[in-house]
């Protein structure tokens, strides 16, 4: 309930009541004193969970009766917040809060808000005293997380604490009837930061405030790129629809294939770049901002370099007072995507900036606000109807979920390896970290370091549990290793990705779990990723799998889809039928004879091969046969273009497959499949054959299932796990399994992938630390 306005709207509420006392901040809480009539009280009470603002969020209301010898001053204050709600009168005579029953609990750090409505018209208006400042807010909206650096929040607390509030900003700051009363970061031109521009080879700004935004602007206008410090880390901007532009921001990241998100001046602009349904349109305007993937890309109206080979586009909408006037001065869409090479952390440091940025950009926006935490846009979707989320980046994180089950200890939840985010669980609450990238990267593992170090520091916890995945190579296993906690609970992956849908929708008994997703070390020693599992909160059970095939060079595979198809043709776990490899010539002529030559070779030795019943890898494999990819530049980007491929065609029939049973599991072979892929792709349009295997997909997990279900009696299916970032298969496996009378749940506020693997293992280790184990 900080930095939303709740100080300010308790004051105007508890005024019109006719009620004495004050409100403040107070470790992780709003405590509130009221003295009056009892009806009054009554109502103060009911309202402030009723009534409360918009980005509010009230878990309860305790009520408990303050002493008799408590001295009350006429009318209603907002006083200054305390690091705690013990019952001690301060040095300006406050009355404490003797008997009141406040507990202590888990302390929140308020998100980054997108600027509102009633800012915006200032932005704008050229009367106001803030007309295009590119730092205006109000209680609620702008920087909140990316700016503290203690709790309580409070402007000394922040790196607002190097601005100075001149007097008319500190009327508004200390006015209750203020819309910027207690408003931490509250500025203007005469107080506040400022933008800097530092054109590229220059070794100092050479213009200032609005000099400085008008010429970035002309930097864009006319095809460049710029850095822009943004509200979470610095940003590259440049002209969306311009392709020459586009395609060497692609040179300065990196990232030849990688989607880029397309920012745009309002919703009427989205609508001409993609299909825009409400529910989407509802998300891309909610005061996180975040980038909404849509379907129905209309071609021609951005580059099309900005997402090649993609069936959706990210959109946004501005969320800060730069953003909102870069649009509507440039009046064009906009690629303005985070600022870094690809797989490093974004950068939030000025001299970092300019060391890294500033020589192969054309200039450097900047202001001198100071960024203490990096937060990534969020990115999000609908799909069927509901709001999935992909990225849980700024405006979501860092606010905190629901625990199912109540931990008696302090855990620290320290993730996997891709997407990467931490978790901290104490009590009935679990704060996630926003992504840090992959953990390969050094640089990375030194940001992943520092954002559990300042998420301690800031909720005052000292963890007593570390949970970690089983895998004992990645960085967060080692890491936990090192850690000094009283005990460790190692978490398998899938499991993990499981109990976080499951968890996120406070599911009571056992849930089947299906977990579609690239490898996880697996309690048998292969990597497993093609799963139906019988789980609670605390245990698990495997029911089915797929067929598995080897991964020549092991994680690596995940890089190269000819490598993961030629372990198919090759290795296929023999269930039945098995495939021959000259069936699919293309790949064996395309591919250097060396290169096949070799992994046949590691398949039949056995070395730096190790099994896997990955679906991704499944899908990369098909992928590549059918000549979509034989190489990624990112994770996740063969499934992405399989869909893709696709396009908009409803279900066609479904190819081939058969389900066998072995160690009493059900077994989906998928060389029935691959062998159908391959014969239909030499007669058959690619996108109705990418569609028949989505749908083949389909069918097998929804048989799969209803085996699973008959056989256990349990009706609740949690999906989760990296493949369900597709959006054609995730909707044809709700309908099918909702159609065969199952409850099936997907992560909405958490990712499906490895980003929502951390609270996964917090509930898990809570689970189990609930039962004693």
């Amino acid at each position: 309930m900080q930095g939303v306005g709740f100080r300010a709207f308790t004051h105007r509420l508890a005024s019109s009541l006719g009620l004495s006392g004050d409100v403040r901040n107070a470790d992780g809480h709003v405590v509130v004193r009221a003295a009056g009539p009892v009806p009054a009280l009554r109502e103060l009470a009911r309202r402030l969970a009723h009534d409360a603002p918009p980005g509010a969020r009230v878990g309860s209301v305790v009520v408990a009766e303050l002493p008799d010898h408590v001295l009350w001053e006429r009318g209603f204050r907002v006083v200054d917040s305390t690091a705690s709600t013990a019952s001690t009168a301060s040095a300006a005579g406050t009355p404490g809060v003797e008997g009141a029953a406040v507990p202590r609990g888990s302390r929140e750090v308020p998100p980054d808000l997108a600027t509102c409505e009633d800012c915006l018209v200032e932005l704008f208006d050229r009367n106001d005293r803030r007309y295009r400042y590119p730092f205006l807010n109000c209680a609620v909206c702008g920087p909140r997380a990316s700016i503290i650096e203690a709790l309580p929040y409070d402007r000394a607390r922040t790196t607002m604490r190097h601005f100075p509030m001149c007097q008319e900003c500190a009327e508004e700051y200390h006015d209750p009837t203020s819309r910027r009363c207690r408003a931490e970061p509250v500025a203007c031109p005469s107080c506040g930061p400022q933008l800097t521009w530092t054109a590229r080879d220059a070794r100092s700004p050479s213009h200032l405030a609005g000099a400085a935004l008008g010429a970035a602007e002309r930097v864009v206008a006319e095809g460049g790129v710029v850095a822009v410090k943004g509200v979470g880390g610095y940003q590259l901007v440049c002209d969306a629809t311009d392709e020459t532009a586009v395609r060497r921001l692609r040179r300065i990241k990196g990232q030849p294939h990688r989607p880029f998100p397309v920012m745009v001046r309002d919703l009427a602009a989205a609508r001409s770049l993609a299909a825009l349904d409400g529910p989407s349109a509802a998300l891309l305007h909610s005061p996180a901002r975040p980038v909404v993937l849509l379907p129905g890309r209309v071609p021609g109206r951005v580059g099309d370099s900005v997402a090649p080979g993609m069936a959706e586009l990210g959109v946004q909408l501005p969320h800060s007072p730069t953003h909102h006037l870069l649009l509507a001065d440039l009046d064009r869409p906009l690629v303005v995507t985070s600022g870094n090479r690809a797989g490093d952390p974004m950068i939030i440091e000025d001299e970092h900036a300019r060391t890294v940025l500033g020589p192969v950009v054309d200039g450097v926006l900047a202001h001198d606000r100071v960024i203490r935490s990096r937060y990534e846009d969020s990115v999000r979707r609908v799909v069927a109807g509901r709001v999935t989320t992909l990225r849980r980046g700024r405006g979501n994180a860092p606010l905190s979920l629901r625990l199912p089950v109540r931990v008696p200890s302090p855990v620290l939840a320290v993730g996997a390896r891709l997407a990467h985010t931490a978790a901290l669980a104490q009590g009935d609450h679990v704060v996630l970290t926003p992504p840090g990238g992959d953990l390969s990267n050094p640089a990375c593992v030194a940001a992943f370091q520092d954002t559990i170090a300042t998420f301690l520091r800031l909720h005052a916890i000292e963890p007593e549990v570390v949970a970690h995945d089983l895998c004992p190579e990645y960085v967060s296993t080692r890491y936990a290793g090192e850690f000094a906690a009283r005990r460790r609970i190692g978490v398998q992956h899938h499991h993990a990705h499981v109990v976080a849908t499951a968890a996120e929708h406070r599911v009571n008994g056992p849930f089947l779990g299906v977990v579609y997703d690239g490898t996880g070390l697996g309690e048998d020693g292969t990597l497993w990723g093609g799963e139906i599992l019988l789980a609670d909160y605390a245990r698990y059970r495997r029911l089915a799998r797929f067929g598995t095939a080897p991964l020549p060079g092991g994680e690596a595979a995940a890089h190269r889809p000819a490598w993961s198809a030629l372990g198919y043709l090759f290795g296929a776990e023999r269930l039945g039928n098995h495939i021959s490899p000259s069936i699919a010539p293309d790949l064996l002529e395309r591919r250097p004879a060396e290169e096949v030559a070799g992994v046949r070779s590691m398949i039949a030795s056995g070395v730096n091969c190790p099994r896997s019943s990955s679906a991704a890898r499944l899908f990369d494999a098909v992928a590549c046969l059918l000549g979509l990819c034989d190489e990624v530049g990112y994770d996740g980007e063969a499934v992405l273009r399989l869909e893709a491929a696709a396009g908009a065609r409803d279900e066609p029939p479904a190819l081939g497959w058969r389900l066998a049973r072995q160690d009493e599991l059900w077994v989906y072979d998928p060389v029935p499949t691959l062998w159908d892929v391959l014969v239909a792709a030499t007669d058959c349009p690619l996108d109705l054959v990418a569609a028949r295997f989505h749908t083949t997909v389909a069918e097998v997990t929804t048989a799969l299932v209803t085996r699973c279900a008959e056989a256990t009696g349990v009706r609740t299916v949690c999906l989760g796990g990296a493949v369900f970032q597709n959006r054609r298969l995730t909707a044809s496996v709700l309908g099918r399994l909702t159609r065969e009378g199952l409850e099936v749940l997907v992560g909405e506020r958490v990712p499906a992938h490895d980003g929502g693997i951390s609270y996964g293992q917090a509930v898990v280790a809570a689970a189990r630390l609930a039962q004693g184990g």
